[in-house]
């Protein structure tokens, strides 16, 4: 893991650290000597170990800035005391004085605090030890943020079908109803049912049925576009989220996902194929939707209740006039026949 540096001071300070540091194949050491670009650098792009030039301005106020920050706190701060005025007083006084300065440090901010003496081999050694702490911090670190990666992906993943769960939907919707009102574009969703599933699962067993939704979400999958995003939302019903898009365009891609479900019959194995179609409501994001997008998912639910209601097999939703200012609604059915077994 290449560790990154970032050292609070001047080019002098910089060029009498020890030689490691400057390894290019282990360390990336970035040098500021502004408060202001170092806050801003380090809100940024966050480093793993800053090295802090005592005897520079605003040198504790880095510290103590960095130790209000909750989210940044793994980063390690190493304070070197470089000021000639409080080492010849060290060397003057008793261990106590050396003990109270460090004590002050450490309360301002600092992980570490160390007594700048370059030609002492001692002090080198020290803080390069401190260097290795900061790594084994910043590692430790970066394994818990790769852990909840993991935690969060499976929580917010189907086992069935590998698509995003109800969970994931209930935390994206927001954001992309947040996005779809800041960039001023439009946000379609579809909500979709597999007809008479419960037939299937009757008919051939829960593993069969199982199947054909992995088998449907694979095909689903695969004729979206790029801006489009899947959820399974219970059951056989799957939401998906049309980020820029609007009530035409959105019946353009349901009505295309109907089609290709009922066209191809679902191979579940060498012996047994089964046909199916699906149902389609479709809405889009209007000015009075509250942001969680909860009565967005219940305009689209009913229009889904209204295809059902309409012989299943087609797609119910709201298509735009080209004003914007009015909608009405259209239903799409297709040709493709009911279940049959």
């Amino acid at each position: 893991m290449n560790i990154s540096i970032l050292v609070f001071g001047g080019d002098h300070f910089l060029a009498k650290l020890p030689d490691q540091i400057r390894n290019t194949s282990v360390f990336c050491v970035e040098t500021i000597s502004n408060l202001n670009q170092a806050v801003s650098l380090i809100q940024m792009t966050p480093p793993d170990v800053i090295l802090v030039q005592a005897s520079l301005d605003d040198s504790m106020e880095l510290c103590h800035w960095l130790k209000e920050q909750t989210k940044l706190s793994w980063i390690y701060c190493i304070l070197v005391e470089d000021r000639p005025q409080v080492i010849a007083l060290t060397s003057e006084c008793n261990r106590e004085w050396e003990l109270e300065m460090t004590s002050a440090a450490l309360r301002q901010g600092a992980d570490a605090y160390i007594w700048y003496l370059s030609e002492e081999t001692a002090n080198e050694q020290l803080l390069l030890a401190h260097l290795t702490v900061g790594l084994r911090k910043a590692q430790k670190y970066r394994d818990l943020l790769r852990t909840n990666d993991l935690l969060s992906a499976i929580a917010l993943s189907d086992s069935l079908t590998q698509l995003n769960n109800r969970r994931a939907l209930e935390w994206d919707l927001p954001k992309q109803i947040t996005k779809a009102r800041t960039h001023k574009t439009p946000l379609s969703l579809i909500i979709l049912d597999v007809d008479y599933f419960k037939k299937v699962n009757d008919s051939y067993g829960h593993l069969v049925g199982d199947r054909l939704l992995q088998i449907l979400c694979h095909r689903l999958r695969h004729n979206l576009r790029c801006q489009d995003t899947p959820f399974r939302y219970g059951g056989e019903e799957f939401v998906i989220i049309l980020s820029n898009t609007n009530c035409d365009e959105a019946l353009l891609v349901a009505r295309r996902l109907n089609r290709i479900v009922s066209e191809q019959p679902f191979a579940i194995d060498s012996k047994l194929t089964i046909s199916v179609t699906i149902s389609l409501g479709t809405a889009s994001l209007q000015p009075g939707d509250d942001p969680k997008g909860i009565s967005l998912l219940e305009r689209a639910d009913q229009h889904l209740l209204q295809a059902k209601a309409a012989g299943r097999n087609c797609v119910v939703g709201c298509k735009c006039h080209k004003s914007q200012k009015a909608s009405h609604l259209q239903t799409v059915s297709s040709q493709a026949s009911a279940i049959a077994f």
